[in-house]
C-alpha cells in the first residue's frame, strides 16, 4: 500500500490522516474521533465506594410538572389551589397522587416522595441547570452535568457508553460543561417508539458490509503502524486505544442487543405501552441491565400555563402505565436495589391557577420522586405547606439531592475536578447527603 498517495504533495501525518476521510468512511465524524481519543487519555476510573447504586435512570420532565397535579395534591384546600383535577389513594396510608396516577399509586410502596423540593430559579434554562447539575448557573463556567460525572468518575462498563441520552439530549445542561466532551451523553437520535427505530451511529456505515469494514480496519492498522514507525507520541497510543473501542462498539453483538427493543418480549412491551413514555422506559430498563450506569430520559412538555387539567390528562396516564412496569419490572429482575430511578423537574407550578386554567413557573416548592438504588421504600420526605406554595418541612436543595445521588453511586461528591485554566472545583458545593432518605 502507497501511504504517500494518500495526501499527495504533503507528509502523511494525524492531521492529513483525519483530513483525507478514513474516519468518515468508517462512519466516525472528527467530533466522534476526538471525544473517544480524549476518554481514552483518562487515567482508569476508581472504583465506587459503598455504592448501593450501580445505575441511575433520570426521568426529566421538562417544562415544570405542577406539583399540585401529580405527586402533592391538595384536595382540602379551595378550590382555586386544589384545581379541578381529583386524586387516587396510593398504598401508603393517607398519602394520594393525581387522578391520573393510578398504577403508580399501586407501587407507592416502593417510592420515596420528596415533597419540599426547592431553588430560586424560575426561568426554563436556569431551573433545568440545577437540576441537571446540581450547581445555580454561573456565567463564568459551565458546570457538567451529574451523567457527565458518573461517566468521568465510573468509566465504561460492559463496553457500552456510559451515559445515554433518550432521545436525545435534551438540553446543553445536560453535557460534559468543563469536562471532556468525550463524556457528553450517547444520544439515541430517535425515539424507541417510532417505527422502524434504529440507533445512530450503532450500525455499520451506511452501505457498507461487514467484510468491507474489515477491509477498512486492516487498512486503518497499516496506518497506524506507519505513525508509529514514524512518531513517537502517547497520542498514537490514545489513536489505538480509540479505534479499538469504536470497533468493538460497532461490532459488539453485546452493545447491538442492549438497543434492540425490538428483541424484547411483545407482553413486555404491552405492559410498559406502546409510546413515547412507554418505549424510552423500557429502553433506559435494558441498557442499564447490560451496563449503561446513567441513562437520561425526557417526556412530555410540562409547561402549562393554560388548559393544565386537559393537558395533564393528555400525558400522564401514558406515563402512569410505563412508571409502574418499570419499577415492577426492575424489582421482579431483582434490579430495584441497585438502579436508582429518579423523576425530576425544571420548577413546580403556581399556587393558584391563573386566568388561562393553568399554572405559572414557581421554584419555591416541588416534588421529585426516587425509587430504589439505596432510598426508602414507602416514605415521603418533607411536605408542602397547606396550599402547595413553599416548604413546610425538610426543604431539599438541589445541593442536597445531587450529593445523595452520588453518594448512593459512591462516587465522592466532595471530591474536587479540574475545569480549564487548572482550577479545581467541587463535584458538588456546599451540598450533604441527606441521610434520612437512604434506606
Amino acid at each position: 500500500m502507497n501511504l504517500s498517495r494518500l495526501c499527495p504533495g504533503s507528509p502523511l501525518n494525524r492531521r492529513n490522516f483525519l483530513h483525507v476521510g478514513y474516519l468518515g468512511g468508517l462512519g466516525l465524524t472528527l467530533d466522534q474521533f476526538l471525544r473517544a481519543e480524549a476518554q481514552a487519555q483518562q487515567p482508569a476510573a476508581a472504583p465506587a465506594r459503598q455504592a448501593k447504586a450501580q445505575a441511575v435512570i433520570h426521568i426529566f420532565m421538562p417544562g415544570g410538572m405542577a406539583h399540585q397535579e401529580s405527586w402533592d395534591p391538595k384536595p382540602f384546600a379551595p378550590v382555586e389551589y386544589r384545581g379541578e383535577m381529583g386524586t387516587t389513594q396510593t398504598k401508603l396510608e393517607g398519602v394520594v397522587f393525581n387522578e391520573c396516577l393510578t398504577k403508580t399509586a399501586q407501587v407507592a410502596d416502593q417510592l420515596t416522595i420528596a415533597r419540599a423540593m426547592t431553588h430560586g430559579e424560575a426561568a426554563h434554562e436556569r431551573g433545568t441547570h440545577n437540576m441537571f447539575t446540581g450547581y445555580r448557573p454561573s456565567p463564568a463556567i459551565t458546570f457538567p452535568s451529574m451523567g457527565s460525572v458518573v461517566s468521568h468518575e465510573l468509566g465504561v462498563r460492559n463496553n457500552l457508553p456510559p451515559y445515554v441520552a433518550i432521545p436525545s439530549m435534551p438540553t446543553n445542561y445536560a453535557g460534559s460543561g468543563y469536562l471532556s466532551s468525550a463524556y457528553a451523553p450517547f444520544s439515541l437520535g430517535s425515539d424507541p417508539a417510532n417505527a422502524g427505530f434504529r440507533v445512530q451511529d450503532l450500525a455499520l456505515p451506511g452501505g457498507v458490509s461487514q467484510e468491507r469494514f474489515t477491509v477498512r480496519r486492516n487498512m486503518m492498522d497499516t496506518v497506524n503502524e506507519h505513525f508509529r514507525s514514524r512518531e513517537k507520541s502517547d497520542n498514537l497510543d490514545a489513536m489505538d486505544t480509540f479505534y479499538q473501542r469504536a470497533y468493538g462498539l460497532i461490532s459488539s453483538e453485546r452493545a447491538r442487543a442492549a438497543f434492540d427493543i425490538n428483541a424484547e418480549d411483545p407482553k413486555v412491551r404491552d405492559a410498559y405501552g406502546r409510546n413515547a413514555a412507554g418505549q424510552r422506559l423500557l429502553m433506559a430498563r435494558r441498557l442499564v441491565e447490560s451496563g449503561v450506569r446513567f441513562v437520561t430520559l425526557t417526556y412530555g412538555g410540562w409547561d402549562l400555563h393554560n388548559g393544565i387539567v386537559g393537558g395533564t390528562r393528555s400525558q400522564l396516564p401514558a406515563f402512569d402505565q410505563a412508571y409502574a412496569a418499570l419499577i415492577s419490572d426492575l424489582k421482579s429482575k431483582g434490579m430495584l436495589d441497585s438502579t436508582l430511578v429518579m423523576i425530576s423537574s425544571e420548577f413546580g407550578r403556581t399556587p393558584k391557577i391563573n386566568g388561562t386554567a393553568g399554572r405559572d413557573h414557581w421554584p419555591k416548592v416541588f416534588s421529585v420522586v426516587l425509587a430504589g438504588g439505596g432510598v426508602k421504600k414507602g416514605f415521603v420526605y418533607g411536605k408542602s405547606d397547606a396550599t402547595a406554595s413553599e416548604p413546610d418541612e425538610d426543604g431539599l436543595t438541589v445541593e442536597d439531592l445531587a450529593h445523595t445521588v452520588y453518594t448512593c453511586l459512591g462516587v465522592d461528591a466532595d471530591k474536587r475536578l479540574m475545569s480549564p485554566g487548572d482550577r479545581p472545583i467541587d463535584i458538588v458545593r456546599e451540598g450533604h447527603t441527606r441521610r434520612e432518605l437512604l434506606a
